[in-house]
């Protein structure tokens, strides 16, 4: 922990909690389904996941082989034209070939008002990116971001924003899907 800020050293804690359990099965879906690399041998390109909100966009990032989901940063929201320029920027550095943006439904699963403002960013993203963006059902990934910073540091600042720890729910929770879909039978939806 040597040169780590208390913030650094946090998110690492959050981090190996985080992926700890899915990656030994994740990993394990992935050799069996023959996911691991392209036929050419390149490397894959990551997957970002957006957790949209209107004063911060939380950030999540897949690893090259699309197994595990790391919290990345959380943007603190200036306006559109900015906001989508560091996304550009974020994009290009780590090499992001797909975007998936939460999509706030309701527990109903009726769509409300932000969940009108995240496809319209989402829009926007794929407009000004020129890379695939997918809408996912994020209910529920805050709460469970919630249970796992309880779950690895109890006494942490509770105004700490866990933007970027529900983004990466979201994306565990999607790779998850996508791989298990990819493990079926003709890739039947699960």
């Amino acid at each position: 922990m040597l040169g780590k800020t208390a913030n650094e050293a946090a998110r690492a804690r959050i981090d190996v909690a985080y992926n700890r359990l899915a990656t030994k099965n994740m990993l394990e879906r992935a050799k069996t389904s023959g996911s691991l690399g392209t036929a050419s041998g390149t490397a894959e390109r990551r997957i970002l996941a957006v957790d949209y909100g209107r004063k911060r966009i939380g950030l999540a990032l897949s690893d090259e082989l699309g197994v595990t989901a790391q919290p990345l940063l959380t943007l603190v929201r200036t306006n559109y034209r900015n906001d989508l320029r560091r996304l550009r920027e974020i994009c290009r550095e780590h090499s992001v070939g797909r975007i998936i943006v939460g999509h706030p439904l309701h527990m109903t699963g009726a769509a409300g008002e932000m969940a009108a403002e995240a496809e319209r960013f989402s829009i926007r993203l794929r407009k000004n990116l020129g890379l695939p963006v997918e809408l996912v059902d994020e209910r529920l990934t805050t709460w469970a971001a919630e249970q796992i910073a309880a779950e690895t540091k109890p006494s942490r600042n509770k105004k700490q924003p866990l933007d970027a720890v529900a983004a990466a729910v979201l994306l565990r929770d999607y790779l998850e899907r996508t791989t298990a879909r990819a493990d079926s039978p003709a890739g039947a939806q699960v």
